[in-house]
C-alpha cells in the first residue's frame, strides 16, 4: 500500500489508516487507489474478521483533494476533453461497496472532521465511534456538486430523508454531539480516547461470530429494498446458513456450560 494509507492485520482485525495528516487526509488519486485496494484485500483475506477505518492527525477525511482536482479541471478546460469525475466510478463507488458489502463488520473511528466522500465512507461503515471534537459535513453542494460515495443511499437510512435533504442542500458542520443525537454516531468518546475505544469495538467484533455478522449485514441491506414477504424469505435462507455454522454450535454449547464462547469465525 502507499504511505498515504497504512494497512495492518493483528489477531483478525485489519486496521486501515488514512495517513495524510498534513492534508487532513484529503483524497488524492494515490490515496483513493490505496484505500480501495486495501479494503478489497481485507474483504478477501480469510484471516481478517473485522476492519477498523481511521485517520491520522486532526481529520478523519475531508473528501476530495481539491488542489489536485483543480488541476484536472484546468486540463479538461484547456483541452476541451476528459471526464474529471471518473473518480466516482473508479474509486468512490468501489470503496463504498467494499465497506458496505464485505461479509465482515467495518468500524469507522472518526477522529476528526469527516466531509464529502470522507463522510460518505463513515456513513457506509457498520458502526461509527466518534471523537467529541469531530464533525460531519456533506460539503457537496458547497462546491456545486451532488452527493456521491453512497451518501444519497446511506444518509437517509441513518437519519431519515428530510434531515438528509437538509444536510445536502444546506451543508454545515454537524457536531459530534448532534451526530449522536440524530443517529449518525453510534458512540461518542473523548478525543484522546478515540483510537483505543474504536480499536476495542472493532476487536470485539473481530472476536465475534463473523458469519453471523455477515448475515446481519446482508439481511439489513436486503430488507432496505424489498418487501416484508421477500425479506422474511431472505431471513429464512440466511438463518438456515447461520444455524449450520460452527460458531452457532460453539455458542450453544458455551451457553449450556455457562462459559464464554470462543468463536472461530466460520
Amino acid at each position: 500500500m502507499a504511505d498515504s494509507v497504512l494497512y495492518e492485520v493483528t489477531d483478525g482485525l485489519a486496521t486501515i489508516t488514512l495517513n495524510r495528516p498534513d492534508a487532513m487526509n484529503a483524497l488524492n488519486i494515490e490515496t483513493k487507489v490505496a484505500l480501495r485496494d486495501s479494503l478489497r484485500q481485507a474483504a478477501d483475506d480469510p484471516a481478517v474478521r473485522a476492519v477498523l477505518l481511521i485517520g491520522t492527525g486532526r481529520a478523519f477525511c475531508v473528501g476530495q483533494d481539491l488542489k489536485e482536482h483543480i488541476g484536472l479541471l484546468a486540463t479538461a478546460h484547456e483541452t476541451g476533453t476528459g471526464d474529471t469525475m471518473t473518480t466516482v466510478r473508479e474509486h468512490y463507488n468501489p470503496i463504498v461497496r467494499a465497506i458496505a458489502e464485505m461479509p465482515k463488520p467495518v468500524v469507522a473511528g472518526v477522529n476528526g472532521v469527516a466531509a464529502g466522500a470522507g463522510a460518505g465512507f463513515a456513513f457506509a461503515a457498520d458502526h461509527r465511534v466518534v471523537a467529541d471534537t469531530a464533525a460531519f459535513n456533506t460539503s457537496f453542494a458547497g462546491v456545486a456538486l451532488t452527493a456521491d460515495s453512497g451518501v444519497s443511499w446511506t444518509l437517509p437510512r441513518l437519519i431519515g430523508a428530510s434531515r438528509a435533504a437538509d444536510l445536502l442542500l444546506f451543508p454545515r458542520n454537524v457536531s459530534a454531539r448532534e451526530a449522536l443525537e440524530i443517529g449518525i454516531a453510534n458512540k461518542l468518546v473523548p478525543a484522546d480516547d478515540l483510537a483505543a475505544e474504536a480499536t476495542a469495538v472493532a476487536r470485539r467484533l473481530a472476536e465475534g461470530p463473523t458469519a453471523a455478522y455477515a448475515a446481519i449485514k446482508a439481511s439489513l441491506a436486503y430488507g432496505a429494498a424489498h418487501s416484508l414477504s421477500e425479506t422474511l424469505e431472505k431471513e429464512d435462507e440466511l438463518q438456515t446458513r447461520a444455524g449450520a455454522s460452527e460458531d452457532h454450535r460453539i455458542a450453544v454449547e458455551a451457553f449450556v456450560k455457562k462459559e464464554k464462547p470462543v468463536y472461530l469465525g466460520r
